[in-house]
């Protein structure tokens, strides 16, 4: 289905669209693919990929979803890692048998760590927000980007010398602490941090670098993203977005420096979801979808289902400079149902539109503008096609090579498209 290239797993919506489930087939025995890694190449802790295999159900934050079938994980340094969150993860894992949870993680020692100084400093800043919320899952993630782009950050390395990790999280402290001062949001002793972080230190393989060769040595890797296109850094519709450069553009860059092709898959739902605030033009509360695995968060807000929308997946496509092929989940839940549409165009305040200018990369005015725009678009809704596969070959340009049809592994089929 790839032939020899490796695979970068990138969600085209707003998050949620079924990441983990491909990832994890693909790293079945089912998929034959001889996968020799799992690479985070973006976002942190905040992830949520949920897997049900086997009879075994594990919902991956930092760990790659192909860790059920024993197939380790490289967390790159474009991911932000969450130690303490990363240990609570390991022993989950541990319970549902997984051996040594820890001792297949590789993680680059120039990432960034997420503390929960972050993670108070987020929350403080979301409650602050008001009605006006970006929609943070209020774990620290863009905490931590902003303050590294001034200050001399703590990362991953500083774990393994004690006396630099405390200078560099009480120079945190101090830099939050104005943001802190309510003291609604707290969080452990710095001296209980700097021994967790030395204990992750002992635990876990901190290596200089990616070290993609060696594993790519061995067989396929497979690149496995966070969140969703639209909420791109630079692509997606600003403020309600990542602090995460989520299309593939890291990944692409990992793969060249060791000279290695790469097959870009990107996932989709037969419907559009939204977890939290920001513009949503094929949002329909009246649809009644189940959703056993989002709920409303704290902060993050209410899990919101649409219609197909695939003038806003097109957008994400171009904003991945192009996929070569498509994953299409949760295909149980449209089958049979009269009620659900997709979108074909944009009722817009300048015109009737069928595309989105993707615009050039890092121009925070048109994403702006975009926003803007999707805000104030009605959708031209018709009935969704029997076919959804077939149909989104044909608006998107990419042929289908894995569906969903339920949320166990064994609901995947592999499918062998026209060519679109």
């Amino acid at each position: 289905m790839f032939g020899d290239r490796h695979v970068i797993v990138v969600d085209l919506g707003f998050g949620d669209a079924g990441k983990g489930a491909t990832v994890d087939w693909l790293c079945s025995p089912q998929a034959g693919l001889d996968v020799a890694a799992v690479v985070r190449f973006n976002g942190g802790a905040q992830a949520a990929h949920t897997v049900l295999a086997d009879g075994r159900r594990h919902t991956f934050r930092q760990f790659g979803s192909g860790t059920l079938s024993g197939v380790p994980t490289v967390l790159s340094r474009h991911v932000l890692v969450d130690p303490i969150a990363l240990a609570a993860e390991a022993e989950a894992l541990t319970a549902l048998g997984v051996a040594d949870p820890l001792g297949s993680i590789f993680v680059d020692e120039r990432a960034l760590l997420t503390t929960p100084i972050h993670g108070a400093a987020n929350r403080c800043r979301e409650d602050a927000r008001g009605a006006a919320r970006h929609g943070s899952c209020g774990m620290g993630i863009g905490e931590t980007v902003r303050y590294a782009l001034e200050h001399d950050a703590p990362r991953v390395r500083d774990c393994r010398t004690p006396d630099i990790l405390r200078r560099k999280l009480f120079a945190l402290e101090r830099h939050f602490a104005p943001l802190l001062a309510s003291g609604r949001h707290g969080y452990e002793p710095i001296d209980a941090l700097v021994e967790a972080y030395a204990e992750f230190a002992r635990s876990v393989a901190l290596v200089p670098g990616e070290q993609l060769a060696v594993f790519a040595a061995a067989g396929r890797l497979i690149f496995e993203g966070a969140q969703g296109v639209l909420l791109d850094e630079w692509r997606g519709l600003h403020p309600h977005t990542t602090w995460s450069t989520v299309e593939p553009r890291h990944a692409r860059a990992m793969l060249a420096r060791i000279g290695e092709p790469g097959t870009v898959l990107g996932v989709t739902r037969a419907y559009q979801t939204r977890h939290g605030a920001g513009p949503f033009p094929t949002e329909d509360a009246e649809l009644s979808i189940p959703e056993p695995h989002n709920g409303t968060g704290p902060y993050q807000g209410v899990f919101r289902v649409g219609h197909l929308d695939p003038i806003l997946l097109r957008y994400a496509v171009e904003a991945c400079g192009g996929i070569d092929a498509l994953s299409v989940n949760h295909l149980d839940l449209v089958s049979g149902r009269d009620d659900l549409r997709t979108a074909v165009g944009y009722f817009a305040p300048d015109g009737y539109l069928d595309r989105l200018d993707c615009g050039p990369w890092r121009d925070l005015n048109h994403q702006r503008w975009l926003t803007g725009l999707v805000a104030h678009s009605t959708p031209d809704l018709v009935p969704l096609p029997a076919d959804v596969p077939e149909f989104l070959e044909r608006r998107l340009g990419a042929p289908v090579v894995l569906t969903g049809h339920g949320p166990d592994r064994a609901d995947r089929v592999a499918r062998v498209a026209a060519a679109a």
